[in-house]
Formats: C-alpha cells, structure tokens, sequence
C-alpha cells in the first residue's frame, strides 16, 4: 500500500495520474496547504522541503517502507517500481527524461509565476504579469514544436506527458488560448480522455476552492519563509 500525501494541485495530480495509471492501491492523505498542513512536523519528517505530494510506501525496494518527495522523483519511483510509462529503449528513456526535466524547470516553476501574478498576486505588477506570461507563450510553442513531431512527448505515453499535462489545464489562467497551439491542443484532448487520467483530477477535488485572504498568507506569506 502507498500513502499518498497530496493537495489537489498540478504537482499532486501528476501524482495522482501516475497511480490510477499503475493501478497501484493507495491512500490519500489531505495536505491542505492553505491550512498550513506542509508544515507540520510528521510531513517533514518525509518532505523536508515542505511541499507536497509525497508518498510513504510500505513495499520499498527492499522490502522496507520507503518515502520520496519531489513529484518528479515519485514519478521515476513508480515508473521503475512497475515497469510502466517510461520507455524501455535507452534513446526513449532519455528522451522521456529530457521533457520530464523540461516540466519540472520549466513548465511547472514558469507556468507557477504566471499563475501567482496574473492570479493570486495582491498587487498586480505589470512587468512580472507580462514576463511570465511570455514566458508561458515561449514554453508552449516548444511544446507545439514537439507534438508537431510526434504524438506524445516521448513518443509513446510516458511520464513526460503524465508530469506536464496537469501544468496545461489552467491555460487560461496562463495567457494562453490553446487555438494557437493545435499541436498541443490535440495532444491535450488525447490525454484528457484516459480514463486513469481523469481519476487522477478527481482525487480531493470536492476539497478545492478559492484561497482566502488567510490562506494565501499561509501559501505566499512570511510563515512560508520560517526557520524549521
């Protein structure tokens, strides 16, 4: 059994995804990160960074639990503990790796800022506004420049594909209008049917709502910058 330590979140649906891909069992445990769960002790203890998801499982590789923070990490955990969605032939896997490293510098901290300034900023600031927002432009033309090429990010579906598709469902709140990007667009509707796909955004989505005035100080404020 894996315990499964998550938000509902583009970090924590790739997760998500990930395990209704495997069909692996799992439990979820609810990191509200607006109430300020990330910093409790117990969840240090397996995401020193606090930032979720995380995941404890009990099978380790050797038999004993294991825990892994950083989504990118979970992903290539689960990938090798199943054999499943990363290519087997030495020139995929690293092509796989490279856009899995493309999500997690770029999309995911890039398409984060845009969300943060266009979104939850309490001030608007033009030039950070307009910074990641072309940011955001740059990051989905080099997406369309590959799914011109191929199908998926990898060629086959992989965990590339698994990392950044969540980042792309809040386009909007990106700057983006997908009819610019048809390469992506098609890839988008591709995996937005999966099944397992659409079990992954499911998973504590009736716990998503609008941040508040307090929440967004646990999430942006001073506490996130305090010594533990």
């Amino acid at each position: 059994m894996i315990d499964l330590y998550t938000w509902p979140t583009p970090n924590g649906h790739k997760v998500h995804i990930m395990l209704e891909e495997c069909a692996l069992p799992y439990k979820v445990h609810a990191i509200d990160i607006g109430a300020g769960d990330q910093f409790k002790p117990d969840f240090l203890k397996i995401s020193p960074n606090n930032k979720m998801p995380a995941i404890v499982d009990s099978d380790g590789p050797d038999g004993k639990p294991i825990s892994i923070f950083e989504s990118g990490a979970i992903l290539l955990y689960l990938a090798g503990k199943t054999g499943k969605f990363l290519p087997r032939d030495v020139r995929d896997k690293y092509v796989a790796l490279q856009w899995l490293m493309f999500q997690m510098g770029g999309v995911g901290p890039m398409l984060g800022q845009a969300h943060h300034f266009r979104i939850y900023a309490p001030e608007k600031v033009e030039y950070a506004i307009n910074r990641y927002t072309n940011e955001a432009k740059r990051l989905y033309g080099v997406m369309e420049r590959r799914l011109g090429e191929e199908k998926y990010f990898a060629r086959e579906y992989s965990i590339a594909d698994i990392a950044i598709f969540p980042w792309t469902r809040s386009y909007e709140n990106q700057g983006i209008n997908l009819a610019e990007f048809p390469n992506v667009k098609r890839w988008f509707d591709l995996i937005d049917t999966r099944p397992a796909v659409r079990r992954g955004v499911q998973v504590l989505a009736d716990r998503r709502k609008p941040m508040d005035d307090k929440e967004k100080e646990t999430l942006f404020g001073a506490k996130q910058y305090e010594h533990r």
